[in-house]
Formats: structure tokens, C-alpha cells, sequence
């Protein structure tokens, strides 16, 4: 038992390609999973907007029981023997509790009609014959679903961005942390040698105390790196709908998505605006107007409802509806009901009016969409070329930087160069390095940016 427990405890460790990690995050992500169950909503409403408008069938079954039955008066001159007919009712009529028996009043004689227990059973069909609203509505919702869909890809998108983006964070992270190590070993060593050598006398004390120095900042960047790694990955596993603690390996590094992600050719491409999810939602958003002007004047149309109604009824003094002998009797009817409006007093005129104020103001706001998504890609594109020139450009600081260092390392422990020209050479190499990286974290990003908002990326 104490086995299992252990196995049982241990995480397995997983590992994601960048692919792989936007692949998992699309099927993982809370964000898209959201979006995803907005669409079955849209679907369930379309649904039930389309029922609307279909054959309805209801049925009903009433039973009724006279405790004490109504009484009905009528004219007493309606009869040629008032005396016999109000015996008759005395007789019919069970008497009171007072013990009076039921007697003709101002010329009336209280009758009973029909008899103490009842059952009625009715089906009954009813369709929606024309009703201008309806159609519309029809139309309206389907445009609500499609506005759920482009919402769905936009966010789609707009995960996989941040998905490429997490994932260069843990890897602009980790490669910091292997950076920081490789210098903080490079000045361990440096500082030992210097040490013996002051401690032989053939150096000054100076050049201890500034390789200290060096090796403290290094060690402080050190811890701020690894708890930037810690919550890169947090973010990440969020990103892609895992535990936040869940262990994760990336089999990318820099060099490869470097090599993956440097493509001029994307900057040339034409870019179709109008098969972006953010304009397809305007759009959409434009059409739902345009059709709810179409439904404030459909208003202005009759309606026509068509039904029929069947049932059977059946009546007695005593409960035996059961009984074969007792009598049922059927009725049907059918009918046609038109609703015409006739004035209004101005108020549906005044809807029509706001509705295509609605329709103009979406007009302008997608045309402005337009203009700025061209701004934005064209932005988009100049930022990932000049990315990828500050890249080259960085790569090239580096290796001056490493090569200045290196020069001046040598010079120091020949007493030719000073404890603070070799601070100021390492510390032109550290920021050289972390430069670098940035650089390729840059290119990564605006690639990620454009592809964001170009077409090809915004297909269903």
C-alpha cells in the first residue's frame, strides 16, 4: 500500500514543443472552453427562437366536483304551473342548513343546471401561420451564432499569441538562469586566482573587493532570474489550462524558434482585412442592424395564427366516468386569428428611426475598423523586421563583448589592465548578453503579433 501511494503521488512530468504547447492550449484553455460553451448557447437560443414558429400541440384534462352546486334563477312567468315547477326543484334540490326548502323569490325560480361532477378532456393545435417578426428573428439569430463563432476565433488567436509569448518568457527565463550561472563560475574563478594572488602580496586588495562586488549582483540577478523563470511557467501552465505547479518541459530553445520565426517573406505578404476575426465581427455586428431595422418595420405587417381544438366531455351526478354505459360527448373547432396593427401613435415609426441610427453609426465604426487594422498590420510588419535587424545587430554586440572581455581578462592577470576596467568590460558583456536574448524574445513576439492579425491566421 505504501508503494502505490508513493507511484500514485508522483506527477508526470510532460513535455510541449511550441506546437505542441498551442495545440494543447486549444483544447485545454479555460478562456476557449468558455467561448466554446457561448457558441452551444448561441445554438440552443437559435433553437429555441426556430420553435417559435413551429406546430404546437397541448393537452388538457379538467375534472370538476360541485360540493354545493350553483343555483341559477329564472322568470317564474316562464311557466304555465310556477307551483308545480317550484315542488319540482324542492324535491331536486337537497335542503339547506337552515332546513328551508328553496322558494320562489320576487318572481324568480332558482333551477340547477347540469350536474355535480364533470370531466373534460382537449387537445389542441395551434401554428404561426405568417408573422413578419418571425422570419427576421430567424435571420437574427443565425447572425448572433456567427458573432459567438468570431468571437470563439478571435480568441482563438489571440491564445495562441499568448501562448508563443508564455512560452519565450520560460525560455528567455531559463536560457537568463544558464547565463547568470556560466558568469557567476566564470568570476568564481577569476576571484579565487585574484585572492591567492593578494594573498601573495602581488596584487592589490582593490581588485578583490571588485570581482566581490561583480559576483554579489551576479548572485542577486541570479535569484530574481529564477523566481522570473518560477512564474513564467505558472503563467504558462495557466496559458495552457494545467496546474499551475505542474511540471513542464520545453524541447524548444531560442536558436531553433529563431530559425523558425525568421521570415521576411511574411512582411511582403498582402494581408485580406476582411477575413480577420475582428472584422468579421463587425461585420456581423453591422448585418444584426441592418436586420433590426428590417424587424422594427416587419412590426408594422399582421400576423395570422391558425388552430384547432377537439375534446370529449362527460357529466354525471356520481363518479362513473369509468363505467361503460356513461356518455361522452366530442366538440372540435377551428380557427383563425389575424392581429393587424392600426395606430401606433408614432412609437414604431420612432424605433425604425433609432434602428437605422443603430445601422449608420455600425457603418462608420467598421469602416474605421478597417483603416485602423491596416495601420495596425503595417505596424505590425515594421516592428518584425526591425526586430529581426536588432537582432543581427545584437548577436554582433555580443561578440565584441565577449572578445573585449576576454581581452581584458587577459590584461588583468597580466597587471596590465585594472580591476575596474575589467568590472566595466564584464558588465558591457552581461548587458550585451541579456540584450541578446531580449532581441530574440522581440522577434518571437512580432512575429507572433502579425500572424495575430493577418488572414491566414484567422481562418476557422
Amino acid at each position: 500500500m505504501v508503494s502505490y501511494n508513493l507511484v500514485y503521488s508522483q506527477v508526470e512530468k510532460l513535455n510541449f514543443s511550441l506546437e505542441e504547447a498551442i495545440n494543447y492550449a486549444q483544447l485545454n484553455n479555460a478562456s476557449l472552453k468558455s467561448a466554446d460553451l457561448q457558441i452551444k448557447a448561441a445554438e440552443a437560443i437559435k433553437w429555441e427562437t426556430i420553435s417559435t414558429g413551429l406546430p404546437k400541440i397541448n393537452a388538457s384534462i379538467n375534472y370538476s366536483n360541485w360540493i354545493k352546486q350553483q343555483v341559477s334563477l329564472i322568470p317564474a312567468a316562464a311557466f304555465d304551473n310556477t307551483q308545480s315547477i317550484i315542488d319540482v326543484v324542492n324535491n331536486y334540490f337537497d335542503i339547506d342548513q337552515n332546513n328551508n326548502s328553496i322558494n320562489q323569490v320576487e318572481g324568480l325560480i332558482p333551477l340547477r343546471f347540469g350536474t355535480k361532477q364533470s370531466i373534460d378532456g382537449n387537445i389542441s393545435l395551434s401554428q404561426l401561420i405568417f408573422d413578419g417578426t418571425y422570419f427576421v428573428g430567424l435571420k437574427s439569430v443565425q447572425i448572433y451564432v456567427d458573432i459567438e463563432q468570431g468571437i470563439r476565433n478571435k480568441t482563438s488567436v489571440e491564445l495562441k499569441k499568448s501562448t508563443i509569448e508564455s512560452y519565450g518568457n520560460v525560455l528567455l527565463a531559463k536560457e537568463s538562469v544558464n547565463i547568470i550561472n556560466k558568469n557567476i563560475k566564470i568570476v568564481e574563478n577569476t576571484l579565487n586566482e585574484v585572492i591567492k594572488i593578494y594573498e601573495n602580496g602581488l596584487t592589490e586588495e582593490e581588485n578583490v573587493e571588485q570581482l566581490q562586488i561583480t559576483l554579489s549582483g551576479l548572485q542577486s540577478n541570479l535569484k530574481n532570474s529564477l523566481l522570473q523563470e518560477k512564474l513564467a511557467s505558472q503563467l504558462l501552465n495557466l496559458v495552457l489550462g494545467l496546474e499551475i505547479d505542474q511540471e513542464i518541459n520545453l524541447t524548444e530553445n531560442f536558436e531553433n524558434l529563431i530559425d523558425k520565426n525568421i521570415n521576411l517573406s511574411v512582411i511582403s505578404n498582402n494581408s485580406n482585412i476582411k477575413k480577420s476575426a475582428d472584422y468579421i465581427i463587425k461585420d456581423n455586428e453591422k448585418t444584426s442592424k441592418e436586420l433590426l431595422v428590417f424587424y422594427e418595420k416587419t412590426k408594422l405587417l399582421p400576423t395570422i395564427n391558425a388552430f384547432i381544438n377537439a375534446g370529449y366531455s362527460g357529466y354525471s351526478d356520481n363518479f362513473d366516468f369509468t363505467d361503460k354505459s356513461q356518455k361522452w360527448y366530442g366538440s372540435t373547432i377551428f380557427g383563425l386569428k389575424m392581429d393587424i396593427p392600426i395606430l401606433s401613435s408614432g412609437e414604431q415609426l420612432s424605433k425604425i428611426t433609432r434602428a437605422k441610427i443603430e445601422l449608420e453609426k455600425s457603418t462608420l465604426q467598421l469602416s474605421e475598423l478597417e483603416k485602423k487594422l491596416n495601420i495596425e498590420i503595417n505596424l505590425a510588419k515594421g516592428n518584425y523586421q526591425f526586430a529581426i535587424e536588432d537582432y543581427y545587430n545584437k548577436k554582433r554586440n555580443l561578440e565584441l563583448a565577449e572578445r573585449i572581455e576576454r581581452k581584458n581578462q587577459i590584461k588583468f592577470y597580466e597587471g596590465v589592465a585594472s580591476s575596474f576596467e575589467l568590472k566595466e568590460a564584464q558588465s558591457q558583456l552581461y548587458n550585451s548578453q541579456q540584450n541578446y536574448l531580449m532581441s530574440m524574445f522581440k522577434i518571437i513576439n512580432t512575429k507572433a503579433k502579425l500572424e495575430s492579425l493577418t488572414s491566414e491566421n484567422n481562418k476557422n
